[in-house]
């Protein structure tokens, strides 16, 4: 099974901001890759229990869980291969292309709102996200050292 979150996390407030919605979601399609890997009979959406996560990410988020039956092993790298691989490219293409490298004006104070933003999300989901599952995936004791490693490197 694998769990895919792939997201651009909105800057802005896309309800306050219509548009910020049109031109970092609408005008860029995001939606229809979520919808392509959707269409992958293994592939399910997938809900974080975590109600924070899901407040802070974007409409067009792709949050799915990938799960082959026993054995499934070929079916999940021909997935991985031919959906998610080229899918996570063109995300990341349109990211750059689009939002990270185009030229915005931002003022100082926008500058400070967004740096405080940006850690508080940063540091709810190392806490809440990770804190939470990392115990189950590697053991009270590894998930401690690796949890505090990721906290001393963002200085959280």
């Amino acid at each position: 099974m694998v769990i895919l979150i792939l997201d651009l996390p909105p800057r802005k407030d896309p309800v306050l901001w219509p548009d910020y919605l049109k031109t970092f979601y609408e005008d860029t399609k995001l939606d229809t890759h979520r919808q392509a890997l959707e269409r992958v009979p293994e592939v399910q959406s997938y809900f974080s229990s975590s109600l924070f996560i899901r407040t802070v990410a974007s409409p067009t988020a792709i949050m799915v869980r990938i799960q082959t039956e026993n054995g499934g092993e070929e079916r999940m790298e021909e997935i991985i291969k031919n959906h998610l691989d080229p899918i996570s490219k063109q995300v990341l293409g349109i990211w750059l292309g689009h939002c990270a490298c185009a030229k915005r004006e931002v003022g100082e104070e926008d500058r400070a709102y967004l740096k405080k933003r940006d850690g508080l999300i940063r540091n709810k989901t190392i806490e809440v996200d990770l804190g939470s599952s990392f115990p189950r995936l590697f053991g009270p004791e590894a998930a401690n050292r690796i949890l505090e490693a990721i906290k001393e490197y963002f200085a959280v």
